[in-house]
């Protein structure tokens, strides 16, 4: 369940409400009983790794040198 934050706008009291999405939002505050606003909450969000999906999960590239072919030392046999 979400937790909500509400500000009095008579005293100013600020209190966090656990309550499920469906239900009502409150209407009066606990100490003085005057009427309250919901207050919009930052959502928490956490980051992980180095924060962006092109440096953590983007396609790497290849960078291969190209090492000079071994020449072959002694002699070639026929058959």
């Amino acid at each position: 369940m979400p937790l909500y934050d509400y500000k009095c706008t008579k005293c100013g009291h600020i209190f966090e409400v656990q309550q499920r999405i469906s239900e009502e939002p409150l209407k009066f505050c606990p100490q003085c009983k005057g009427p309250i606003k919901r207050l919009i909450s930052p959502a928490g969000i956490i980051f992980k790794g180095s924060g962006f999906h092109v440096t953590d999960y983007g396609k790497k590239e290849v960078k291969e040198h190209k090492k000079p072919a071994k020449k072959s030392e002694g002699k070639e046999i026929s058959q």
